[in-house]
C-alpha cells in the first residue's frame, strides 16, 4: 500500500508564500544565532575563568537543560492560557533584557553572572516554543504543515554546524562583551520579526476562565485519551532511554573501538551534522509524499541501524559512514514528531501537549545518562549501542497501530 496517495501535492512556492513561514524562518535565524553565541561563549568564558573547572562547566548544562524540567509543562499550560504571538515577542524581548543586565553585571566586576543569562532564556524558550507551535496550527493551511516543518527543522540543522563556528569565533576575536552584545541584538531582531506576524484572536481571552491546575489536569486527560498521543508518547520514552544511552559515550568509541586519540571525536560531530543538512533537504521533499508516522518510524529505524553499524565498527571511515547515516535520517525524527502533534492535537491543547511530551523524552534520557556510565564499566560498548538500537525499534513498533489506521484511512479514500 502505498502511502503518498493522501498527501495534498504542494511547491516550495506556495511554502514561502505563507506569512506565518516567512516571518517564522527569518526570526528562528536571529534566535539561533543568539543561542549559539550565547552556549559556545558562555562556555569558553567558564573554562577559561575557572581553569576548566568540571564543575563549573557542568552548571552551564545544568542551567541550559533544567528548565526542561521544572517549566516545559508550566510554560505550555501558560502557552495554551495566552496569546501565542504576544507570549513569543514578550520571550524574546525579556531574553534580550537579561542578557543587557548580565552585560551591564559583567562592567560591574560581577563574572558568575553569566550562568544567569543561560538560565533565563532557558526558561523563557519553555514558553515561547510551544506559542510556535500553536501559531504553526493556526497560520499554517493543513497540506503545508509537514513541509513548513520541514524547513523550519532544516534551519536548526544548518545551525547544528554553523552554530559553534560563529559562536567560537564572536568569543575568540571579540571577547565575552562583544558576545553578550551580539547575543541581546539577536533576541531583539527575533522578537522585531515577530511583530510581522498575523495579529492574535482577541476571542483567546474571552474564554471561560479556568484555573492553572484544572487546565493541567485536563492536558494529561487529553493526551491519555488520545491513541495517537500516547503511543507518541511511548515511542518518545523509548527514543530517549536509546539516545541517552549512547549521548555519554561516543567518545569510547573513538578510544576504544578505533584505538585513536579522544580529540578524533569531533569528526563524528562534524559527520552528524553534514547528514542532518543534507537530510533536511532530502526530508523537505520527501515530506510532500509520506505520512509523518511513517517518516518518524524511517528516522528511528535509521537511527537504530546507524548505532548497530557505530558499535560494531573498528575502523574510522565505518563509524563516521554510521553517524552521517544517522544525521542523515534525524530530521525526519523531529518533522516527524512535530508534524503529529500538529495534527492530532487541538489548537487549545497544542501548549500543554508539548509540555507532556518534551519532559517525557528528556527525562528517560537522563536516566539512561545517569546509568550508561555504571553500564560501561560492566558490560561491552558494543552491546550497550546494541541495546540502543533495540530500543529505537520498540519505538518504531508502538507507531506500528498508527501506520495501519492512516493505511486504512488511505484505501478509504481511494475507493470514495
Amino acid at each position: 500500500m502505498n502511502e503518498t496517495t493522501s498527501q495534498p501535492k504542494v511547491s516550495m512556492g506556495a511554502l514561502f508564500q505563507n506569512r506565518f513561514i516567512r516571518t517564522i524562518l527569518l526570526s528562528v535565524f536571529f534566535l539561533q544565532i543568539g543561542i549559539w553565541v550565547r552556549n559556545y561563549s558562555i562556555l569558553l568564558y567558564v573554562i577559561e575563568k575557572t581553569n576548566e573547572n568540571p564543575v563549573a562547566v557542568s552548571l552551564i548544562s545544568v542551567a541550559e537543560f533544567a528548565p526542561i524540567f521544572l517549566f516545559s509543562f508550566i510554560g505550555g499550560t501558560f502557552a495554551d492560557r495566552w496569546r501565542p504571538k504576544r507570549t513569543m515577542v514578550w520571550c524574546d524581548l525579556l531574553s534580550a533584557i537579561s542578557v543587557f543586565v548580565v552585560l551591564l553585571t559583567l562592567i560591574l566586576g560581577s563574572w558568575k553572572v553569566i550562568f544567569f543569562a543561560t538560565l533565563v532564556s532557558s526558561i523563557l524558550s519553555q514558553f515561547s516554543q510551544p506559542s510556535g507551535m500553536k501559531l504553526f496550527k493556526l497560520h499554517v493551511p493543513a497540506e503545508l504543515v509537514q513541509m513548513g516543518m520541514s524547513m523550519y527543522q532544516t534551519v536548526f540543522a544548518l545551525f547544528m554546524i554553523l552554530g559553534p563556528i560563529i559562536g567560537t569565533f564572536v568569543y575568540q576575536h571579540f571577547g565575552i562583551m562583544a558576545a553578550i552584545g551580539v547575543m541581546g541584538v539577536a533576541f531583539l531582531l527575533s522578537a522585531g520579526t515577530l511583530l510581522m506576524l498575523p495579529a492574535d484572536r482577541v476571542d483567546d481571552e474571552e474564554k471561560a476562565t479556568t484555573t492553572l491546575m484544572q487546565e493541567m489536569k485536563d492536558g494529561f486527560r487529553y493526551v491519555l485519551g488520545s491513541k495517537p498521543l500516547t503511543l507518541l508518547g511511548g515511542c518518545f520514552a523509548a527514543a530517549g532511554l536509546a539516545i541517552g544511552l549512547t549521548q555519554p559515550l561516543g567518545v569510547f568509541l573513538i578510544t576504544e573501538r578505533l584505538g585513536l586519540p579522544k580529540e578524533q571525536l569531533q569528526w563524528l560531530m562534524a559527520a552528524f551534522g553534514i547528514g542532518m543538512i543534507l537530510g533536511g533537504g532530502l526530508t523537505i521533499s520527501m515530506s510532500k509524499k509520506i505520512m509523518p508516522q511513517v517518516l518518524l518510524a524511517m528516522g528511528l529505524a535509521a537511527s537504530a541501524i546507524g548505532f548497530i553499524g557505530m558499535g560494531l565498527s573498528t575502523v574510522l571511515w565505518l563509524t563516521l559512514a554510521a553517524q552521517f547515516f544517522s544525521g542523515l535520517f534525524m530530521p525526519c525524527i523531529h518533522i516527524g514528531i512535530n508534524t503529529m502533534i500538529l495534527q492530532n492535537t487541538e489548537e487549545a491543547f497544542i501548549g500543554r501537549v508539548n509540555g507532556i511530551l518534551n519532559p517525557l523524552f528528556m527525562g528517560a534520557m537522563v536516566i539512561t545518562m545517569s546509568v550508561a556510565g555504571w553500564m560501561k564499566s560492566h558490560l561491552s560498548i558494543v552491546l550497550i549501542y546494541e541495546v540502543a538500537a533495540l530500543l529505537l525499534f520498540v519505538g518504531v513498533a508502538t507507531l506500528l497501530p498508527l501506520m495501519k489506521k492512516s493505511g486504512v484511512k488511505q484505501e478509504i479514500s481511494r475507493e470514495i
